[in-house]
């Protein structure tokens, strides 16, 4: 119904900075939220930043100040500007959606695939 393609991942050097992608495509009617979600090897998913209704930015303690959402309402495109990346940052990121599709009267939540993010020397 939704597919959300991600782009960006890769290895840096701490300190270093990355920029994620995710373009959300398909049947869709309306976007509530899109945001970031991350998951580290042996760790709970844990959200990263979002943006509600193209304008309400949240951000988890962990990435803020370093870390900034933007979004493309045009291209329903999402981003995660990445700065200082440190070791700690090491995870597999997610694009996540809340959605409205042509099928449903009501929000769904989609996932995208993953794009792993190493941080390391």
């Amino acid at each position: 119904q939704v597919e959300l393609v991600e782009s960006g991942g890769g290895l840096v050097q701490p300190g270093g900075s990355l920029r994620l992608s995710c373009a959300a495509s398909g049947s869709i009617i309306g976007i509530n939220t899109m945001g970031w979600y991350r998951q580290a090897p042996g760790k709970q998913r844990e959200l990263v930043a979002q943006i509600v209704r193209g304008d309400k930015t949240n951000y988890a303690d962990s990435g803020k100040g370093r870390f900034t959402i933007s979004v493309d309402s045009a291209k329903n495109t999402v981003y995660l500007q990445m700065n200082s990346l440190k070791p700690e940052d090491t995870a597999v990121y997610y694009c996540y959606t809340r959605a409205t599709t042509a099928s449903h009267y009501y929000d769904m939540d989609y996932w995208g695939k993953g794009t792993l993010v190493t941080v390391s020397s």
